[in-house]
């Protein structure tokens, strides 16, 4: 590099000191996350300007009290794959079982309230009672 060139650049890099300066001296109270980012930002900026391809965290995992910093869907499976799925489709499965046997308890409710209507001997006003449908599920005669 030529002393022309490198006084040009001479500016930007003392702005460039300045402002990474400033921007540190707000870090100390920002939680472990952000942190992370910030940190995983820095190597990828200097990896740009060295011109190294660096690699990042995609996600954030974590089990228990520990975290992990995954890379996305590389190294996964045909098998890994389809477990990830199964949980879903296992919830699927069961909120349709749900809804069958539900479905299932309102019409055998329905249908006793029907066949005790039709078979007791009742005066017709006994009907429009308000109170009748409860007095029903009772099972009081």
């Amino acid at each position: 590099m030529t002393t022309i060139q490198h006084n040009a650049l001479a500016p930007q890099d003392r702005f460039g000191s300045l402002v990474a300066a400033r921007l540190a001296e707000g870090t100390s109270d920002l939680e472990y996350p952000v942190t992370e980012r910030l940190r995983a930002a820095r190597m990828q900026a200097l990896a740009r300007r060295k011109g190294v391809k660096v690699q990042t965290a995609s996600t954030v995992s974590s089990q228990g009290g520990a975290a992990a910093l995954t890379f996305g869907d590389e190294g996964q499976s045909f098998w890994n794959r389809i477990a990830s799925v199964l949980p879903l489709i296992a919830l699927a499965c069961g909120l349709v079982l749900i809804h069958t046997i539900e479905d299932d308890r309102r019409a055998n409710e329905v249908a006793e309230v029907d066949a005790a209507l039709l078979t007791d001997d009742l005066p017709p006003a006994a009907y429009a009672d308000p109170g009748f449908i409860q007095f029903l599920k009772v099972g009081g005669n």
